[in-house]
This record gives structure tokens, C-alpha cells and sequence, in this order.
């Protein structure tokens, strides 16, 4: 398969009140070969002169393949004439090198108000999808491009919102005139390349994903449209979440990296994050809110998010030192209360924990606990004991997930970590979402005993989810490293993106 790939484009010219504009839309298939690339059309209209237009990410194929579009509107003025009639081709530069599309060096061509045209190769193609559920949407509009020597006479969605568990039919139908009701009625047909358009509708309700392919069934045989065998799919958003020790106030430069924390937050759009090691000002134990580290990241924020802490003790001397939770969505629930058997406020055993509920669109209810536990021999055991009991005391039958979040003070493969995955039937969602595929270095599987293979992986920090849980982790990273952020505290942090569990076959 060719390193970059033209799947559609659509040429259209509508006339309105306002005016006549051109729409150009190029639908491209690019292979995954590296982080950083840049994909452009490169196209010339009637007038013979050469452009350059970016084209953006649009979803994932597969694991290998990515879907990119680019999309251009021209306003005919007396000062400017449209466009008309165009050549292009496609052009890929990734990791060094640069790949080309461009139709065997001939170029493709696109007639001006003629609607979409496919690649051969694409006898029955789904235009127009998008991977992302808006908010409150209820149906899923496909529109699907067949090639009129398949002689089409019936088009079908079968489409799922349970894996599979159960599969629906929706009927498409053959549209004469492309356009819809927003553009003039007097459009013209078209399909001069040959190409009909069908249409349909998929009631959806509150499903979180929706999952489909396309049959066109003429001349005795049916033709899909199964995005290359993964299927199309359309979600609401997932619950991201984002764990960091914030090291109390000991780091250089601190001012700066509480910034970078907030720049993450912003940029991966989290919507939970638990932070411990909060500090604030002691002031003879009375505390100074607006030195508390979590309350300055948070107001660094694009937006601010709720913000729920506590504190457990003296840290190093001059700070009330404690853990804090922020949430995108407002706290149904707030509680606090310290887990180990000292609640002294001079000892730093004493540790405390604060709990959250929150209700996901899509998702339903959800608690998270934000956890700085004291290490094995400092009382761990007890600690997570009434940490595990407190949990499953606010577990109930409408709660979808509990997720156990922070640092534990025992690595990957310890007795505490056994007692926390083994005894009391948690999962690691970081070692749940990577066993697929894709480790980090300090994280070595490879084999599917991974209890016995934990000897180099050195996290400290964890969500972990009770086995009840109807959520998991379909990906998880580290972050605040030289890649992505740089460093900005004695730990660093971790990013998990949580979906439904499958329904079981």
C-alpha cells in the first residue's frame, strides 16, 4: 500500500443569497511512519497558478493508518474569479522524506460543480464520517459514495452499540441531487464521474459508540465498506485522567514547571487530575490558600476546574503537605479522611486521602480517590486496607467505576503492590492498557505471566480499578519527561484515557 493515498474529492459550487462560492474537500489515507509530518494538496485552478494547502488529522486506520483531510472555500468577487476546473496532486514529507500522490505523475484532475469523485479501488466508500459523537447528538448521518457500475440497488448500514453483541440494519437511500436543503434547489446531478450518493440516518439514543460498516448489494453481489476491516466508529468523548506527585514545593524553577503542569492539563484536555504532595504556606497550621500549589495550577487553566484538597501534615518544615483532586464536571461528592493510624499533623505518617464523585456524560457515575500512602514498612498495609474498605463502602450499583489513584510508595512486582492486585481483585490500568502493545521503557512484558516479570519496572504510581468496574484503560503514557514537557517534579506523571469494558460475548 502506497505511503499517502487520494480516497475522495469533492468539488462543488453553490450560489446564495449572499453570493457563489467554490468548496474543495480532499479525503487522503496517510501511513503512520512517524510523529511529526506535514500533508498538503498541491493544486492549480484555470488560472495555471500553483498553491499549497494543509491538510489535518483526521482519525485513526487501524494501527498502522491515519485518515487526513483538506478542505478550501472560495467567494467569488469581482476582484477574484473561483477557482473552476483544477489539477493536483498530494504531497507527504515524514521523517526526511517525501512521498507523493499525483496520479502516476499525470496529475488528477477535478471538474469544476461536479460533486465527488472516488479513486478506483473504492467501488463503495463512506464519505463524510467523523469519528466523534457530539453532545446530546442522537443520530449519525452516512452518506455513501457508490460507483454506478455496481448498478446499486439496496445499500445497507449494520451497525452496533455493544460490540457486537447486538446488530442493527439501516436502509440508505439514492439521492438524485447531492446538496442538501441549505443549497439552492436548482442544483444540478452531480455524478459526472459516475459515482451515486445514498443517505441515511442511524437512531443511536445515548449509546457512547456506535460502530458500522456499509453493503451495497447489484448484480447479484454485495460490495463493503468495512473501513479496510476495522470497521467505522463513532464516540463521545472518553474520561481522561492525569496523576502527578507534585514533590511539595522542592523543585527549581517551580513557578515555571507549575505552569508546564497546567499547559499538559490544557493540551490533552484531561478531565480528572490527581495530584499529591499539595503545598501550601504552614502559617502556624492555619495554611494560605493562595500559595497552594494545586489551586495555582488550577488557575492557570484554560478554564478552572472544581477543586477539592485536604492536607495530613507538616512537609519539610513549612508546608501543610496534602493531595488534591480537579474535575472538568462537578463534584456530586466530597469527602476526606486519613487512612493510616496517625492522624498527628507533625508526623509524616500521618496520610490522608480525598474522594470525588463525579457524574461522566456517556459514562454515568464515577468515584476517584487521589492516595499518598507511606511505604511498606511505614504502615502501607493498613493504610490501603481502609483506603480498599472506604472504597467499596461507596461502590454501589449505579457507580460505574472507582478508580484508586496517586502514589502507593510500592513498586510494580512488591508485596504491597501483590496485596493491591491479588488480594483485594484491583487492576493496574497502566499495565492493563500497555500489555497490547506498546510498553514504555520502564516497562518490560513479555510474556503473559507479567506478575513474574516486574523485576525493572519501577512506578510507584498508579490508578488502579476494582475488577467490578465497567471502565478501563485503552491507553496510558508517562508524561513530564525530556519528550514531553521536560521534568518538573521527582516523579513523573501518567495520562489514561478510560472507555466502556466490551460486553461479554
Amino acid at each position: 500500500m502506497n505511503k499517502i493515498q487520494l480516497l475522495t474529492v469533492e468539488n462543488l459550487i453553490t450560489r446564495k443569497k449572499n453570493g457563489v462560492q467554490q468548496e474543495l474537500s480532499f479525503f487522503i489515507r496517510v501511513e503512520n511512519i512517524g510523529y511529526n509530518k506535514q500533508v498538503e494538496v498541491v493544486w492549480a485552478g484555470e488560472d495555471g497558478i500553483w498553491h499549497s494547502l494543509a491538510a489535518h488529522y483526521h482519525s485513526k486506520l487501524g494501527t498502522d493508518n491515519e485518515y487526513w483531510q483538506a478542505q478550501a472555500t472560495f467567494h467569488l468577487t469581482a476582484e477574484q474569479s473561483l477557482p473552476g476546473n483544477i489539477g493536483f496532486g498530494l504531497r507527504y514529507q515524514a521523517s526526511g522524506e517525501e512521498y507523493w500522490d499525483n496520479n502516476g505523475g499525470l496529475n488528477y484532475s477535478s471538474q469544476a460543480d461536479s460533486g465527488i469523485q472516488s479513486t478506483p479501488g473504492s467501488p463503495v466508500l463512506n464519505i463524510g464520517f467523523q469519528p466523534t459523537l457530539n453532545d446530546k447528538q442522537k443520530f449519525i448521518p452516512i452518506t455513501v459514495a457508490v460507483d454506478k457500475s455496481l448498478a446499486a440497488e439496496k445499500v445497507t448500514v449494520h451497525w452496533t452499540t455493544d460490540n457486537w453483541q447486538s446488530t442493527h440494519k439501516t436502509r440508505c437511500y439514492f439521492k438524485r441531487k447531492y446538496w442538501d436543503k441549505e443549497f439552492s434547489s436548482n442544483a444540478r446531478n452531480p455524478n459526472q464521474y459516475g459515482v451515486q450518493v445514498w443517505k441515511g440516518w442511524l437512531k443511536i439514543g445515548n449509546a457512547f459508540r456506535v460502530q458500522y460498516s456499509i453493503a451495497c448489494e447489484g448484480k447479484g453481489q454485495t460490495v463493503w465498506d468495512n473501513n479496510y476491516g476495522n470497521n467505522y466508529s463513532a464516540s463521545h468523548d472518553a474520561l481522561k485522567v492525569m496523576i502527578l506527585n507534585l514533590h511539595c514545593y522542592q523543585e527549581d524553577n517551580q513557578d515555571y514547571k507549575l505552569s508546564q503542569i497546567a499547559k499538559a492539563i490544557n493540551e490533552l484536555n484531561a478531565d480528572m487530575v490527581c495530584f499529591q504532595e499539595v503545598a501550601e504556606y504552614w502559617n502556624d497550621g492555619r495554611g494560605d490558600w493562595n500559595s497552594n500549589s494545586a489551586k495555582i495550577i488550577n488557575d492557570r487553566l484554560n478554564t478552572p476546574y472544581h477543586i477539592y484538597t485536604d492536607w495530613a501534615h507538616l512537609g519539610f518544615d513549612k508546608y501543610r503537605e496534602g493531595v488534591a483532586i480537579l474535575s472538568r464536571y462537578p463534584l456530586l461528592k466530597q469527602e476526606s479522611g486519613y487512612v493510616s493510624n496517625s492522624d498527628d499533623p507533625f508526623s509524616i505518617h500521618s496520610r490522608k486521602v480525598v474522594m470525588t464523585q463525579v457524574q461522566v456524560p456517556y459514562l454515568g457515575l464515577v468515584n476517584v480517590f487521589s492516595a499518598h500512602l507511606s511505604w511498606w514498612e511505614d504502615g502501607f498495609q493498613e493504610q490501603f486496607k481502609r483506603l480498599h474498605d472506604w472504597a467499596n463502602a461507596r461502590h454501589d450499583r449505579h457507580v460505574k467505576a472507582t478508580l484508586l489513584c496517586g502514589d502507593f510508595n510500592v513498586t510494580a512486582g512488591s508485596s504491597g503492590y501483590y496485596q493491591v492486585v491479588n488480594n483485594h481483585d484491583y487492576d493496574d490500568q497502566y499495565l492493563a492498557a500497555n500489555t497490547a502493545g506498546l510498553p514504555e521503557k520502564n516497562f518490560r512484558v513479555n510474556d503473559p505471566y507479567w506478575q513474574h516479570q516486574l523485576m525493572n519496572d519501577y512506578r510507584i504510581d498508579y490508578i488502579f480499578t476494582n475488577k467490578i468496574s465497567e471502565l478501563r484503560a485503552v491507553s496510558a503514557r508517562v508524561l513530564f519527561t525530556e519528550h514531553d514537557y521536560g521534568s518538573v517534579s521527582d516523579h513523573c506523571g501518567y495520562f489514561m484515557v478510560f472507555e466502556p469494558k466490551p460486553v461479554p460475548g
